[in-house]
């Protein structure tokens, strides 16, 4: 509408001036910025649920019970470093070459990681889609990149099980049985049947599944493989440095059928039955249930510390943003 059609309509209507005045022209940047302020709640939301979780674990630590388990060898906490941070870098790896991400993204890619496992898992994927939505000039659309990255995940994860069982079932049903564990051939036949046929439907529907490039998959499933077989020696390094007893290739078997048994869907009692597979391989009824102890217990404590920190500064920057 041209300046002389408006005002010869005002002055036909008075109430047009009233209208006109109080609607905008273009409503689109209003609307935009209401659709921009929820990423920032959200992610103001789960950074409190995580502090509030990381508060409430600590009365599962007993502190004295774990520092009298820890160890002294140095050693032990530069694998520590290396085993807890693995999945963030890897990500951050990954992010890097799609978004190019600063070194900076490492710290929500630490605060997802905590709220997979303080609250639920994949919450920390959404906490790390709004993040991604509240730095638009690192990419404008970042639901298909975590979309992807965390499906190949776990079509990596899948990839590598099915791999162990093709050649390992013969062995593990034959140590289940000679171990008389509750664990029923049928159990791990259906499992593996699941894990493959899960694999197959998302090559088949790859295409719809996915959006990221051929290119950028390939980059991601080697950047997660790495990150399994990585994370399996990186496990039992930190064993055999709390253990040095037993030698690391038990350890490293030992973590293998770990990554096995826990990938497995329909076997029941994994913690028990890694407990009895553990026992068998390097004894000592007493030393094994401590060594997990003491492993779950720096995990957890770690959590508690990395979640209560970035929680805490994310809930502080947000809350001054929104008063500014």
């Amino acid at each position: 509408m041209s300046s002389a059609t408006a005002a010869k309509a005002v002055k036909e209507d008075p109430f047009a001036a009233l209208t006109a005045s109080s609607i905008p022209v273009d409503p689109g940047p209003v609307i935009a910025a209401g659709r921009r302020s929820w990423p920032r709640w959200l992610g103001t939301i789960i950074s409190f649920a995580v502090l509030v979780a990381a508060l409430y674990n600590l009365h599962w630590i007993e502190l004295s019970t774990l520092q009298a388990l820890l160890p002294s060898d140095p050693r032990f906490w530069l694998v520590y470093a290396a085993y807890y941070l693995l999945g963030p870098v890897s990500e951050w790896i990954i992010f890097r070459r799609l978004w190019n991400l600063p070194p900076s993204g490492i710290v929500p890619l630490l605060r997802k990681k905590v709220s997979n496992e303080l609250l639920l898992g994949y919450l920390g994927e959404l906490y790390f889609y709004s993040w991604a939505r509240r730095h638009a000039n690192l990419v404008a659309a970042p639901f298909g990149a975590i979309k992807d990255v965390t499906i190949i995940s776990a079509m990596t994860g899948n990839a590598i099980t099915l791999t162990m069982l093709l050649f390992a079932a013969p062995w593990l049903l034959g140590l289940v049985a000679g171990l008389d564990l509750d664990v029923s051939q049928q159990a791990i036949a259906y499992s593996t049947g699941f894990i493959a046929l899960s694999s197959l439907l998302v090559f088949v529907f790859r295409r719809r599944v996915l959006s990221l490039p051929k290119e950028e998959l390939r980059f991601v499933f080697l950047v997660h493989g790495a990150r399994a077989i990585l994370n399996i020696l990186l496990l039992a390094t930190l064993w055999h440095l709390a253990l040095p007893l037993v030698a690391l290739l038990w350890w490293a078997i030992l973590s293998l059928t770990r990554q096995l048994v826990s990938r497995l869907p329909f076997v029941p009692n994994k913690d028990v039955i890694f407990a009895s597979l553990a026992i068998f391989f390097v004894g000592g009824d007493g030393t094994i249930p401590a060594l997990m102890t003491l492993i779950a217990g720096i995990v957890l404590l770690t959590h508690l510390i990395v979640g209560a920190v970035t929680s805490g500064i994310e809930i502080v920057h947000n809350l001054n943003r929104e008063a500014a």
